[in-house]
């Protein structure tokens, strides 16, 4: 579905965070990128929505050029992005903050039968759902910003950081959630720090450090690999 080819990626002053990296993502996996704070990880996924254009290299979807794709056209591609700190618009209420990430859908029937899906994967958001987000707990703010990500109907869902700023007892549920978005059949990218419940829920993941791939391979092989155990795991 999404095939990242020797791309490098940098910010205005010609500094690369990100060296000649590949990476792909086939549909319905959930595809873990893992790594330290500063690693390329996020920059990764901005290249991909289109806010930074790679220096060199190209990004695909299902064959066809993704990098030349202005941004305000990534999601009608079908990709849509839960930012990291999840940038929700806090004076809104959950319900308007969802049919915001709708934006993209022209049916109404469509987005009305959306909604009722994330309401259903969200109880806590349909009891709150005419609360101000900025009213919402950390944990709930999060499942806030992966529905409103769901609300335009991806084929691929970009997390960056969902477990960041959650509570430590919330964080394996959210990522049990992410487990229940791809078996409803959504291809799963995940940008993580938390490298064990990564790994744990993803098919396949890569370890980026210094903007670079030094690692690939299953989750549960990854977990078990002496250099994750030992930079990450803390084994």
């Amino acid at each position: 579905m999404l095939e990242m080819k020797n791309a490098s990626i940098g910010y205005k002053g010609g500094v690369l965070a990100v060296q000649d990296v590949s990476f792909r993502v086939k549909e319905g996996e959930v595809v873990a990128l893992v790594g330290s704070n500063g690693a390329g990880k996020s920059t990764i996924l901005r290249a991909i929505s289109g806010l930074l254009r790679p220096k060199s290299g190209e990004i695909l979807l299902n064959g066809e050029p993704l990098h030349t794709v202005p941004a305000y056209d990534i999601v009608r591609k079908g990709i849509a992005m839960v930012p990291e700190g999840r940038q929700l618009f806090g004076r809104l209420s959950v319900i308007d903050n969802l049919l915001l990430g709708a934006y993209a859908v022209e049916s109404k029937e469509e987005t009305e039968k959306t909604l009722l899906e994330v309401l259903a994967l969200f109880p806590r958001l349909e009891e709150r759902k005419g609360q101000r987000a900025e009213t919402l707990s950390g944990g709930e703010q999060q499942q806030l910003a992966i529905g409103r990500g769901l609300m335009s109907r991806p084929k691929l869902l970009m997390l960056d950081e969902p477990s960041l700023g959650i509570m430590p007892k919330l964080v394996s549920e959210i990522f049990r959630t992410v487990q229940e978005i791809s078996e409803k059949g959504v291809t799963v990218l995940l940008v993580e720090q938390n490298v064990h419940e990564a790994l744990h829920i993803a098919h396949r993941a890569y370890v980026l450090q210094t903007g670079r791939i030094v690692l690939e391979g299953n989750g549960k092989e990854l977990l078990q690999s002496d250099m994750v155990r030992q930079a990450y795991l803390g084994m």
